[in-house]
């Protein structure tokens, strides 16, 4: 009986050990410098700006506005972009060294690209 109380606390141990490697080891995938292009879906809310971000630990920040978001283990990115007054929120994918999605604002809204750096 104690052979077995010790199989299955060393497998339980060896486990959650695997466990916590694999999600360090995908929120380190993303992490790194990305370019986001920003385009909106229309012309009274200006297009064209690209914005520089950051994600360290699956957590995303920027040095050009106030950012707040997380990449998950899949790549899929949830955001929030501040300056100023202006406020979006944006969803997507990043799959390996680029990535899409939307966004959204109070009055505009539109498709967003991203490369890694």
């Amino acid at each position: 009986m104690g052979h077995i109380r010790k199989t299955f606390i060393a497998a339980t141990v060896a486990l959650l050990t695997a466990t916590s490697f694999a999600t360090a080891a995908s929120a380190n995938t993303y992490d790194g410098e990305w370019s986001v292009h920003i385009a909106s879906s229309s012309g009274e809310c200006g297009d064209g700006q690209t914005v520089s971000i950051g994600i360290s630990n699956g957590t995303v920040s920027s040095s050009m506005v106030t950012a707040s978001g997380h990449v998950a283990e899949a790549g899929n990115i949830s955001v929030t972009l501040v300056s100023g007054i202006k406020r979006a929120t944006g969803y997507g994918r990043l799959p390996a060294t680029s990535g899409s999605g939307t966004w959204r604002g109070v009055l505009c809204s539109g498709t967003w690209t991203a490369s890694r750096n």
